[in-house]
């Protein structure tokens, strides 16, 4: 648990315990789900080991480091464990992949009046505003290596400096991370620092894809649609086939992709009867990972929205366009 407590005005003192988890999500009793699991969705036996996991992980000091493909819960599954410490401070979640390279260490950490051009006035960075709760760093393994020594740094001595500051001080925020990677290629890849991952790496948790979550897909497709059923007040439901279907699908996108076609087949309904929504069953994302030379830029970007439309992360699909013109230029 990274404890960050900001006490500029303190005198030094042992820092806090640092604690990080790095992480991706309903299980059969409702009961359950309402106290301990927020909005995670699911009862395969893979969702109840990761339930069972964050009941004995919320309340220790532990490491944890979990990780799981795009669009499985990684976020929920951060918050869930905030929920259940019982921490008094916010939720910040944090998209390392958003950050702004020049600016990161003054987004992570703040800075002082006048530490650099255009800085007015003191800025309050995550750490501070996840001070007495939780910070959530998504995609770790887009954090620049050079920022990941200064995360390091935080980790070892529970201790933040502003930009522009002289003095380091204590914090007391609880530092949850996750990753899409395979952490050890990333390391091999130069994109994970080996001693930050092992930092990480106490409590290590793979989470589930959705192909593998066997029965999940039913109860998340109901979900979704129930959601969509109370916030429209309307009675909609899936026709006959529907969820088999929906069943047979290998949902690269996972619960993100799902979610996104249950919305979509609820707005294309005729009536109160919910089928599947044209072109749901084509698997785009194979499609665009194996981008084929002499389509045209137009043909892509179609099949790039359409993906978007799935759950993709922008992130992905600008990647696989830039695959594509690579490959093109060759």
């Amino acid at each position: 648990m990274i404890c960050v407590r900001m006490m500029p005005d303190a005198p030094t003192r042992a820092p806090a315990t640092i604690r990080i988890l790095l992480f991706t999500a309903k299980p059969a009793a409702q009961d359950v789900v309402d106290e301990r699991f927020g909005l995670m969705v699911g009862d395969s036996p893979g969702m109840r080991s990761v339930y069972d996991v964050i009941r004995q992980v919320a309340g220790t000091d532990s490491t944890v480091f979990i990780q799981g493909e795009s669009g499985t819960g990684k976020e929920l599954v951060a918050e869930a464990i905030h929920q259940k410490s019982k921490l008094t401070g916010q939720f910040v979640p944090v998209n390392c992949g958003s950050l702004t390279k020049d600016l990161l260490s003054s987004q992570l950490f703040g800075h002082e009046k006048g530490s650099f051009t255009g800085a007015t006035r003191r800025h309050t960075g995550f750490f501070e505003r996840a001070d007495g709760g939780t910070l959530f760093l998504d995609e770790i393994t887009e954090m620049p290596i050079e920022m990941q020594t200064h995360l390091l740094r935080v980790l070892e001595t529970g201790k933040i400096l502003r930009v522009g500051a002289e003095t380091e001080f204590p914090v007391n925020a609880r530092l949850v991370a996750a990753t899409n990677k395979d952490p050890v290629r990333a390391v091999r890849d130069g994109h994970l620092r080996e001693d930050l991952y092992f930092r990480l790496r106490v409590f290590p948790i793979v989470l589930p894809p959705l192909r593998e979550r066997k029965g999940d897909v039913a109860l998340l497709a109901e979900h979704f649609l129930k959601t969509l059923n109370d916030k429209q007040v309307t009675n909609k439901q899936f026709s006959q086939d529907a969820i088999s279907e929906l069943e047979q699908h290998t949902w690269p996108g996972n619960v993100r992709e799902l979610k996104h076609t249950v919305h979509r087949a609820f707005i294309m309904a005729d009536g109160d009867t919910v089928g599947i929504p044209p072109r749901f069953d084509e698997d785009l994302p194979g499609e665009i990972e194996g981008l084929r030379v002499g389509r045209s830029i137009a043909d892509v970007e179609k099949d790039l929205i359409l993906a978007a439309s799935l759950g993709i992360s922008l992130k992905t699909l600008y990647n696989r366009l830039n695959d594509y013109e690579q490959v093109k230029s060759e």
